[in-house]
């Protein structure tokens, strides 16, 4: 849930809302055929992150969050809106993780 009570909808356009939070803080996100266990992979001298492209969307999106609490990302250069989202995920994820 957001912090609105709304579920979360796993839909493309979801995704690109993840994968923007990275793109303003500062990585690239590739989908690339890989034998990741974690189904993704982090480069981060280069600040990349690889998603396996044969994942089910909701498995890539489930990275992507994942992946956002665990990357360290550049909050300056990102708007309010993106931020916002960003809190909404990660405080989603710590309440799963409890």
């Amino acid at each position: 849930m957001n912090c609105d009570g709304n579920m979360i909808k796993y839909n493309i356009a979801f995704q690109k809302k993840i994968e923007d939070i990275l793109g303003e803080g500062g990585y690239i996100v590739r989908y690339e055929k890989g034998n990741f266990n974690s189904g993704f992979c982090v480069l981060e001298k280069k600040r990349v992150v690889v998603i396996n492209k044969f994942h089910a969307l909701d498995s890539k999106i489930n990275s992507l969050i994942e992946i956002l609490s665990i990357v360290d990302l550049d909050f300056e250069a990102m708007s309010d809106t993106t931020k916002k989202l960003f809190h909404e995920l990660t405080q989603k994820q710590e309440a799963t993780l409890l």
